[in-house]
């Protein structure tokens, strides 16, 4: 747990009794911050996002922190990233709008964690405030839309709901593309919206937390090759990949240990996707539900040939239930691993 504990002194216990207690006036120690997280905070967190995600009518009365982050980003990079500029310029300009915001954001977690381990109830704020960073409702939330529209509401809602969640040309997609392009988002965003904010809150609490979760916004909105982007997002996409390396092979256990398989197509298939980490977890899903991923696919008109995940048949439609269940394991398999954690942590 983040928690107060007194600064290391040299003298002995009689002594420092002695010191509180001359002339009857007891005198307090200044406390010290440790800033690591505590396995039963970040599993606090996660449950109370887990049950009530981020609420409408307190995104209607208060925009989620993350989208502030978003609008620093956006706003330096119609300033930093115009098209008048040089190659170097722009990526100069990228890292200058990374390092702001991962000062800010770090630079506010770090105060929030300062401010409130100060007290003896200071838990309860630092869980409510570390569940901002989780996702794991939102994103059971978003692809269970695309099961139902799929289920239920045909090809048109269908398209429209995957494509709140992907970035690939949906208009041609039939019901088994979707649901396998709702899959590999799933398996993708577990890492980056479930697994990594809870590796950075417990390693790195408030501030390791608020960082990841500025760095991989600004993978989201900028870290795309192409020729607006390729330069001024360089080092958030760089950066990004670097902050996910350890999560996403976690991720990928979590799903392959929660399937009770996929470790072989996990193992085999990860190295074949173009990112050095979406490819754990999108694989062993492959492997757990024993489908393909992967594929052909379209983006902005223009198709590529990606490599094939898994050895199965290709998703159906009904594959995607079989998926949000597996995800939902996943994410119990972490709660637990966090509770046995919670338990050995040394405080």
């Amino acid at each position: 747990m983040l928690r107060m504990v007194p600064l290391p002194h040299e003298m002995g216990e009689e002594e420092a009794s002695d010191l509180r207690h001359k002339d009857g006036n007891a005198t307090t120690e200044p406390p010290r911050v440790t800033l690591p997280g505590d396995p039963w905070l970040v599993l606090g967190a996660a449950l109370v996002e887990g049950l009530t995600g981020y609420p409408q009518q307190l995104q209607a009365r208060l925009p989620h922190p993350v989208s502030w982050i978003a609008a620093l980003i956006r706003a330096a990079e119609q300033r930093l990233n115009r098209p008048d500029r040089s190659g170097p310029n722009r990526r100069i300009g990228g890292i200058l709008t990374l390092l702001i915001v991962v000062a800010l954001s770090g630079g506010a977690g770090y105060g929030l964690q300062v401010l409130f381990s100060g007290y003896d109830w200071g838990w309860i704020p630092l869980i409510l405030i570390g569940s901002l960073g989780m996702a794991a409702r939102s994103l059971f939330d978003h692809v269970r839309a695309v099961d139902r529209a799929l289920a239920l509401e045909g090809l048109p809602n269908a398209r429209r709901a995957v494509a709140r969640i992907v970035g690939r040309d949906v208009g041609g997609l039939r019901h088994g593309d979707i649901a396998a392009a709702a899959l590999e988002s799933l398996a993708e965003s577990f890492c980056d919206g479930v697994v990594a904010p809870a590796f950075w809150f417990l390693v790195g609490g408030l501030p390791g937390l608020f960082v990841y979760k500025a760095v991989n916004t600004a993978d989201s909105l900028i870290g795309h090759k192409d020729d607006r982007y390729g330069d001024f997002g360089w080092a958030a996409a760089r950066l990004d990949d670097l902050m996910n390396l350890i999560p996403a092979r976690l991720a990928g256990a979590l799903i392959a240990l929660a399937g009770l398989r996929g470790w072989r197509v996990m193992w085999r298939d990860a190295g074949k996707h173009a990112s050095p980490n979406a490819g754990w977890p999108e694989a062993a899903m492959a492997g757990a539900l024993r489908i393909r991923l992967g594929g052909p696919v379209s983006y902005d008109g223009s198709f590529y040939d990606r490599p094939v995940l898994g050895d199965g048949p290709a998703a159906r439609s009904e594959d995607l239930p079989r998926g949000l269940s597996l995800y939902l394991r996943a994410c119990g398999v972490l709660a637990f691993l966090l509770a046995v954690a919670s338990m050995i942590w040394p405080r």
